[in-house]
């Protein structure tokens, strides 16, 4: 697997099926090694989740969207989060992505969990907001939050993502 380049990047974005749309600021977002993803929703996961073998006895928390000040900010205190962000994400057969959060989230003593974004997948997704400071941190609506790292395959996959979250939040 070979680390996309910024022009490939810039090829996929303007091509028939958009490798990330509705950036909220192309030039900003586009990194030299990635495209960052910005924040759109928060939410409160609420009961317990359950995960096993074949997803047959899955379950998923509800959760409860929090909401962000007149200014559009919002103050988080320790926890976890569930975040969507404003992104779709189309993920071309002969691609996979990662995902890490931006440094400086890091350094307010939070981080994001996520998942391998698998060739195939299109959606606007979500990922897990844990806040380790115990004074909490304090996000603005729209903040660039995490930065996905696409990889280009050998070859492309028969058959893409087809699970259960795929075109999620769409």
């Amino acid at each position: 697997m070979a680390l996309l380049s910024k022009n490939r990047l810039l090829e996929l974005i303007h091509s028939n099926q958009p490798l990330v749309e509705g950036m909220k600021d192309e030039c900003l977002q586009v990194q030299p090694n990635g495209i960052e993803l910005t924040l759109k929703e928060i939410h409160l996961i609420e009961g317990m989740g359950t995960v096993d073998f074949d997803n047959s006895e899955r379950v998923i928390p509800k959760t409860t969207p929090l909401k962000f000040s007149s200014d559009g900010w919002i103050e988080l205190g320790t926890g976890i989060y569930k975040i969507i962000f404003n992104e779709i994400v189309n993920i071309p057969k002969d691609t996979a992505a990662l995902a890490t959060p931006r440094s400086s989230i890091i350094r307010c003593g939070a981080t994001l969990e996520t998942a391998v974004w698998d060739a195939g997948y299109r959606g606007r997704s979500e990922c897990l907001l844990v806040v380790f400071n115990k004074d909490g941190i304090r996000l603005q609506k729209n903040a660039r939050v995490i930065q996905l790292v696409f990889y280009s395959m050998e070859s492309a996959v028969d058959k893409g993502y087809c699970g259960r979250y795929q075109n999620e939040n769409c």
